[in-house]
């Protein structure tokens, strides 16, 4: 486990998140084959295709996900090719096993409407409780949450890039970011207009709010807790529930709702598929291709709704 560790971190460059998930899969799998309380070393070798089957027919009675129960098995593959290669095992019981279908469902997505009143929520508030926020925290935690809502929707990225960005990602002269995400990949996201001049008014409040605790340097994030620490994905979910219920929208919305927005106007309003892929850090463009199904979807609605011989 531990060889397979540095081999993840430094042969394979896996984010800490990527090893992490890996070895839980591994873990969860020892504690089926030889119970929880087992301790190593453990007959790798004894592992058979009845076993990894066994693996794989747990995780359908538990009614796992299927992407969940397929990630499993790859990391479950790819240890065992690991161990392979070290001379460990003789073979790869995972290899070959049928793994289960994905389901096609469309994302959940807002409108363009939608979004401008999620985008507005913010300074929603402080009309319906009678002004601004007092302070200087108050006023930095509604420009900082304005940015992060216009940086979800303006570049598509995922809630880890936006989680984790920091400042030298970001060219506000010329209005791009710089995301790194899936596999430490970096991609170019341009900048909306709006979202440059929050980040400009976010930054501004950020830096007076670090000055008035009397902290001395760059504060350490982008985007500041009340701790000074960096916010949370967590904490991002938590802020654009409030904002999705005073916008009258469906709360149970996530952040990744914006990536899929994102990607559904743009082709709505023509972009190519190819140019919508780069921009979302897709390795392959079959999975930026669910995003026509969507808007195919929606023209189906449109004409079952309007017109006369839709509906016989």
């Amino acid at each position: 486990m531990a060889a397979f560790t540095v081999h993840l971190r430094g042969e394979r460059d896996a984010s800490e998140h990527t090893i992490t998930n890996y070895l839980m899969d591994v873990r969860q799998f020892i504690a089926l084959q030889w119970g929880a309380d087992a301790a190593p070393p453990f007959d790798w070798k004894g592992v058979d295709r009845f076993a990894a089957r066994r693996f794989l027919v747990h995780q359908q009675k538990h009614d796992r996900a299927a992407t969940t129960t397929r990630r499993k098995l790859s990391s479950l593959r790819s240890f065992y090719k690991f161990l392979m290669r070290e001379g460990h095992v003789p073979g790869n019981p995972f290899s070959g096993l049928v793994l289960p279908k994905l389901s096609r469902r469309l994302p959940k997505l807002l409108s363009v409407e939608e979004v401008g009143r999620l985008l507005n929520a913010p300074f929603l508030i402080e009309v319906e409780e009678g002004g601004a926020r007092p302070g200087t925290w108050g006023r930095y935690a509604r420009d900082r949450d304005v940015a992060i809502l216009e940086l979800l929707y303006t570049t598509g990225a995922r809630l880890s890039e936006i989680a984790l960005l920091a400042e030298d990602q970001l060219d506000l002269a010329t209005g791009v970011m710089i995301a790194r995400g899936k596999g430490k990949k970096e991609r170019m996201c341009p900048l909306g207009s709006p979202a440059i001049k929050a980040l400009r008014r976010a930054l501004e409040a950020r830096d007076g709010v670090w000055a008035g605790w009397g902290r001395a340097g760059r504060p350490p994030a982008l985007f500041l807790n009340k701790n000074g620490g960096r916010l949370t994905p967590r904490s991002i979910e938590r802020m654009m529930k409030k904002y999705l219920v005073h916008a009258g929208l469906n709360p149970a919305l996530s952040p990744h709702a914006l990536r899929h927005s994102f990607a559904t106007h743009l082709l709505d309003a023509g972009a190519d598929l190819r140019s919508v892929q780069e921009l979302l850090g897709h390795a392959n463009l079959s999975t930026t291709q669910i995003y026509t199904h969507i808007t195919v979807e929606r023209l189906r609605e449109v004409y079952d709704k309007a017109h006369p011989k839709a509906r016989l």
